[in-house]
């Protein structure tokens, strides 16, 4: 292991590269720290991370470094995300909702305005305006903001298994290097073999080949502390990015991480959910009198009588060893910012894209973004009937629908959905010299828009009205840190607006209207009295449904999601 870091530290050195974002002009202080100095900022971004997975929200899984940062920081249970990668990640990186962006699905152009498959020219990213703010920035991991396309058949599977080159993964232009960050190590696509990467660049270069014991969150993790090492010996500040893959399917990780929890899993969805509600209620996160935990959403399933036991107990026995592995890179963060006296002026804030997935990818099969053999020309096997024991490189599945309404306790459903658990984040804010009411949990709501201007603000910053000719759509999204101060008790937003392949919300206050799909019925929940969503109260208040409805028309076309794809 730590040949490969000094490999890979190599790597990172000898390839950063440099790009230069047109200046403007700067803007008065809004946020003031203990020191008056303007705060480093970090953004560790999860993948597929259910919410009550880390130690610190409830899970069994070991995350000593994160539960750190939330005992000594301020942890939320109602900040909010878009329910899918891309589409998170644009509004992030943004401050905009992901229609707005141009990112209301996937990475495909469907020819609308809400829908264009990457970043539009309406948008100025966040390591832009921090760049002109004076900031370094860099980036590392999973990207997955830039249009993509399926060349088809044979000659996609061999430009996946790194058998044939087809040139630049997508349009250079939309590169992280290429919207305001001076580094970036990472993946321009979204799914990834672990230790093998599709898709993998250092600034715009493609890079070729990995060392044999290679391991993307590793990697990930390694570059993110070069990046501090780098930028501390300057008197600038600096914007980091950390972007993991991890937990997004394909189960992969390394035996010996694997083995901690093969054990854990083995008594099944049910007892780990009521062990995971309990700790969310003895930790605080959820009170007892709101959030009732739903029946289990699979009641024909029985573990007893699970004929796969032993595969669905290591499937999440995986997924919690990918989980470790990105805590244990969030330690080595934390050690160079000890280390190189940063630490104390710097603000980190760690949330997942989505809920945990219940995709079952085995069903698809090779194509797109997934390989059917490896360089070597290894088959990648597609366990459709759990034939194959996740874990190694040459096994592509996840974790399953069971394991990802577990994972997400104590809500319902996961990623993809707009049900609490496909939208609402682990959220982790913490910053020694930044006055945040550190060890509490807070329960107004914001979302993932919200960062944007939260870190303009930390920043000394603006939001520009134009930016390299274009004029700017202005972001709806507004600083959380008077709410991390324990001073504003009221969410950030007045609507919180949600459209995802027909999968529709809005929250206003504490009233929440959603449905699992376009032909769905409205479903109406008081989330002060019914915060996991159980009690469906729309018959009683049709007057509320009527008027959110209208709300929510109202917003989806504001934000381009209406006309939606067929």
């Amino acid at each position: 292991m730590i040949r490969t870091m000094l490999k890979y530290t190599f790597l990172v050195l000898f390839f950063g590269l440099f790009c230069i974002a047109c200046k403007q002009e700067s803007v008065t202080s809004n946020v003031k720290t203990e020191k008056g100095a303007k705060p480093n900022i970090i953004v560790i971004m999860a993948d597929d991370l259910g919410f009550s997975d880390l130690g610190c929200y409830g899970g069994e899984i070991e995350t000593p470094n994160l539960d750190r940062l939330a005992m000594n920081g301020v942890r939320s249970n109602s900040f909010y995300n878009t329910s899918r990668c891309c589409p998170t990640r644009a509004s992030f990186l943004t401050g905009l909702y992901p229609h707005q962006a141009g990112l209301g699905r996937m990475t495909m152009d469907a020819g609308l305005p809400g829908y264009r498959g990457s970043l539009q020219e309406n948008t100025v990213t966040i390591a832009e305006v921090l760049k002109d703010a004076g900031y370094q920035t860099g980036m590392t991991g999973k990207w997955h903001v830039s249009e993509t396309v399926d060349l088809g058949g044979e000659k996609q599977l061999k430009w996946l298994a790194h058998q044939e080159s087809n040139g630049a993964f997508s349009d250079v232009a939309s590169y992280p290097t290429s919207r305001g960050f001076d580094k970036y190590y990472g993946n321009i696509w979204g799914v990834v073999d672990y230790f093998d990467p599709f898709s993998l660049v250092n600034g715009t270069k493609e890079v070729k080949e990995v060392p044999k014991d290679y391991y993307h969150t590793n990697a990930i993790g390694d570059t993110a502390v070069a990046y501090v090492n780098q930028f501390s010996k300057k008197k600038d500040p600096f914007f980091l990015y950390v972007a993991h893959c991890a937990p997004h399917w394909p189960l992969q990780a390394p035996e010996d991480a694997i083995e901690k929890y093969l054990k854990v899993y083995e008594k099944g969805w049910k007892s780990i959910r009521k062990e995971r509600y309990d700790r969310l209620i003895a930790k605080g996160i959820i009170p007892a009198e709101t959030s009732e935990m739903p029946e289990f959403m699979f009641p024909e399933f029985d573990w007893e009588n699970n004929p796969n036991k032993e595969w669905d107990a290591r499937a999440m026995a995986v997924h919690a060893a990918m989980v470790d592995l990105l805590d244990q890179s969030v330690g080595k963060l934390l050690d160079a910012l000890e280390e190189t006296g940063e630490m104390d002026n710097t603000m980190i804030l760690f949330l997942s894209d989505n809920g945990a997935s219940s995709e079952r990818p085995s069903k698809y099969g090779p194509g797109f973004d997934r390989a059917g053999n490896t360089r070597d020309g290894k088959e990648v096997n597609f366990p459709v009937n759990k034939d194959s024991l996740p874990g190694p490189q040459t096994t592509l599945s996840g974790i399953g629908p069971q394991w990802a309404h577990t994972a997400n306790t104590p809500f319902r459903y996961y990623k993809a959905k707009v049900y609490e658990g496909g939208i609402n984040t682990p959220f982790i804010a913490y910053w020694p010299n930044g006055g945040l009411k550190n060890g509490t949990v807070i329960s107004a709501p914001a979302h993932v828009s919200d960062v944007m201007a939260t870190c303009i603000d930390v920043a000394q910053a603006t939001y520009p009205e134009e930016y390299k000719g274009n004029k700017i759509t202005p972001t709806p999204g507004k600083s959380i840190i008077p709410i991390l101060r324990g001073i504003e008790t009221k969410g950030t937003q007045e609507n919180f607006f949600w459209e995802h392949f027909g999968s529709n919300a809005i929250r206003n206050g504490d009233w929440k209207l959603v449905k699992l799909g376009n032909d769905s019925p409205w479903e109406l929940y008081d989330l002060s009295k019914d915060r996991t969503e159980i009690h469906n109260v729309a018959k009683e208040h049709p007057e509320v449904v009527e008027n959110l409805e209208k709300e929510w028309l109202v917003e989806a076309k504001a934000y381009n999601a209406i006309p939606a794809p067929k």
